[in-house]
């Protein structure tokens, strides 16, 4: 048994570990060996996935066996399956109406936010069909629709629009992102066909 290095890890190569291990994806790329430090030979660095490869192999990375780290920096995965309900619960707080507001996601039993960093109208209109609407119209940050509670969830959230849920956007995976404030908490304006 080997281990792999949190050098360049994040939600893409997990991804590709939980498909490989017959999961439908990942929630979060923890490294620092959070779940433990592992044994044996440190198979993977700076490993560089996509997200779509089949296995790890097929990720860049610095070759089997070469590596600069030891077991105190082994990576981890935090995975789903799709049958257990979504890998996010949202509910958007302070608009004006049903249809906008501040992204709150749930995750572990308790409300956060996300980051407004790098979030696009991509970004909510992948929320704004998790919610059950049928598109967006505008993906606000600064907290336009006031500030959210909890810690800051999600941050660099990247969807290119076609993703089912925000778990399957490229981004580093849930996290305490004390850095971004409230102040800069994710909206959205969503529509529903017909409402123009």
């Amino acid at each position: 048994m080997g281990s792999i290095c949190d050098d360049d890890w994040d939600i893409r190569d997990a991804r590709v570990v939980c498909n490989m291990l017959g999961f439908d994806g990942a929630l979060a790329a923890p490294g620092e060996a959070i779940f433990g430090a592992g044994s044996g030979e440190i198979l993977f660095d700076d490993v560089n996935c996509k997200g779509t490869e089949e296995t790890l192999a097929d990720c860049f990375h610095r070759g089997l066996g070469v590596n600069t780290c030891n077991h105190g920096s082994n990576a981890g995965v935090v995975c789903f399956t799709r049958d257990q309900s979504s890998p996010f619960q949202l509910r958007l707080t302070g608009g004006g109406s049903n249809v906008e507001g501040t992204v709150n996601v749930m995750h572990n039993g308790s409300w956060g936010t996300v980051c407004d960093l790098n979030w696009d109208l991509r970004d909510a209109l992948v929320v704004c069909r998790m919610l059950g609407f049928d598109g967006a119209l505008g993906a606000p940050g600064a907290a336009r629709f006031g500030q959210g509670f909890g810690r800051v969830l999600l941050n660099w959230v990247e969807c290119d629009g076609s993703e089912d849920n925000l778990a399957d956007c490229s981004q580093p995976g849930v996290g305490d992102y004390t850095y971004c404030g409230h102040d800069k908490d994710a909206g959205v304006v969503c529509f529903i066909e017909g409402m123009f």
